[in-house]
């Protein structure tokens, strides 16, 4: 018997109705998608590619890894975590199965579920009756029952080798990550664009992040913060790019030159002509905006129309049918909430009066007005660094005093309650404990005459933090990063 688990992978249905050629190139990419992240894990780890499936083979303590990323890579339906045995007849599988089975099923009524591929003198309906019969046999069933049973056997069985299924999991879905070409996101770290930026990729296409910064230092390490988790999460197995436009003096000349009713309207004109001379350069076809229809003044119909206008680029708007409730629950379920939900804004363009249904007779009239030469020069001092760097980055260029030995200092953990579970922070100094989420309420009730430090297992969320506190007025702040700490958060 192996004690080396393995986990079937089942491809998102749609892509088993592909063309031949077709399934097999992503069927090839999902592979290597997942060889590539796998292998960070461990080196040595296995794994076998099939037309309509792949397994995976583990070691018992890297399970909890590995699941983490087969349930969050895209063009994955389902996960079998199964345990793998060699059998020739029914007797040795009826054995093999007795062996885990017969405790599971003492005073309870089970069923037998077997699935039979390759060639052998036996059926799988052969394989539930004698494994069945033999389970009651042996065992203390109350009873058998083919449709509402209490607990089922599952089995899988190809040429003498024998898989006993543990556990299911839900796997992401949609298409293996680069078979649908790239496209660049428009993302501002709120609840909209961080979902349609996580729809993109798990339909399979590779998204890069494009951020218009209109004066902000703490929003942009926010935005970065979110960008790190969506691709250390969901698209690790490609590197993408996080590109940051200067949107100050953008925003400045259109206050000097633009009526205030179509200032909404015209601002996002702005971003996505500068957001398509970038994809231009970068050979991308498409962009995405969390835009969604009626939301805000400058998502009507009419307005939007405006807006797409400036373009010649395909723009996608998968969120635009999609009411807010719904998209909150989204960014739960992904684990991004708690990041829009603290992210600062810095968009001072908001219109007195704006226009509901623009006039595309006065937008022409309005854009004319605007220097388009301010906006070309925020394009050519835009700077692109790549999602995995965004760590080096964030720490070498924050402002924030980080410190690596602790003296007369408070040290704050901002890390959620799961993440202090799984990695506690072991000091001798005073320790808080608070979740990131809270520590701009719960700070001003702290005594502002100790010095703290914020400590997150990356640097990236306490540096952020320390940035809104300092920016808030607050003197005594720090970052806290131990010598040779270890981090645990997506790389």
């Amino acid at each position: 018997m192996s004690l080396t688990v393995k986990f079937i992978i089942k491809l998102f249905p749609e892509i088993m109705i592909k063309g031949n050629a077709v399934k097999k190139k992503m069927v090839s990419q999902l592979h290597d998608n997942l060889r590539t992240q796998l292998l960070r894990v461990d080196q040595a780890m296995e794994t076998k590619r099939y037309w309509d499936k792949i397994e995976v083979f583990c070691n018992n303590d890297d399970v909890v890894k590995v699941l983490n990323i087969l349930t969050k890579t895209p063009g994955i339906e389902q996960i079998l975590q199964t345990e793998q045995f060699k059998a020739k007849t029914l007797e040795q599988i009826a054995e093999i199965v007795a062996l885990s089975a017969l405790n599971k099923i003492a005073s309870k009524t089970f069923v037998v579920r077997a699935k039979r591929t390759g060639t052998h003198d036996f059926t799988s309906f052969d394989i539930e009756r004698f494994v069945g019969s033999y389970l009651y046999s042996k065992g203390e069933p109350s009873g058998v029952d083919l449709h509402n049973p209490e607990v089922k056997i599952e089995l899988e069985y190809h040429q003498q080798q024998l898989n006993i299924i543990q556990k299911r999991y839900r796997g992401l879905g949609g298409f293996p990550l680069g078979t649908q070409g790239e496209l660049l996101s428009l993302i501002s770290g709120g609840f909209d664009s961080t979902i349609s930026s996580y729809l993109t990729i798990k339909r399979g296409i590779k998204t890069h992040y494009i951020f218009f910064n209109l004066g902000g230092n703490a929003h942009e390490i926010g935005v970065k913060q979110v960008a790190l988790y969506l691709w250390g999460q969901y698209s690790s197995s490609h590197r993408v790019q996080f590109i940051s436009v200067p949107f100050a003096d953008v925003v400045e000349e259109m206050f000097n030159s633009i009526h205030e009713s179509y200032m909404g309207v015209v601002l996002k004109r702005l971003m996505l002509l500068a957001a398509e001379k970038i994809a231009d350069n970068m050979g991308i076809d498409a962009l995405v905006t969390g835009e969604s229809v009626a939301q805000v003044s400058s998502q009507t119909l009419r307005n939007l129309a405006l807006i797409d206008q400036v373009t010649s680029k395909l723009v996608l708007r998968p969120l635009a049918t999609i009411d807010k409730p719904k998209i909150i629950a989204m960014a739960d379920k992904i684990g991004t909430r708690h990041y829009a939900e603290n992210m600062p804004e810095y968009c001072g363009v908001i219109s007195k009066n704006p226009v509901i249904n623009g006039s595309f007779k006065r937008m022409e009239k309005e854009f004319a007005k605007f220097d388009l030469l301010v906006l070309e020069n925020a394009v050519q001092n835009s700077v692109a660094i790549a999602v995995d760097k965004i760590v080096d980055d964030v720490n070498k260029k924050a402002f924030i005093e980080v410190v690596q030995n602790i003296t007369n200092q408070t040290v704050i953990d901002i890390r959620q309650t799961e993440e202090i579970k799984a990695n506690p922070l072991h000091i001798k100094t005073p320790l808080l404990e608070i979740p990131f989420f809270e520590l701009k309420n719960v700070f001003k009730q702290l005594n502002q005459d100790i010095d703290y430090l914020l400590y997150c297992d990356k640097g990236v969320m306490s540096q952020l933090h320390a940035q809104y506190l300092t920016d808030e007025g607050f003197k005594k702040v720090k970052v806290y990063r131990p010598v040779n700490h270890t981090c645990s958060e997506a790389p």
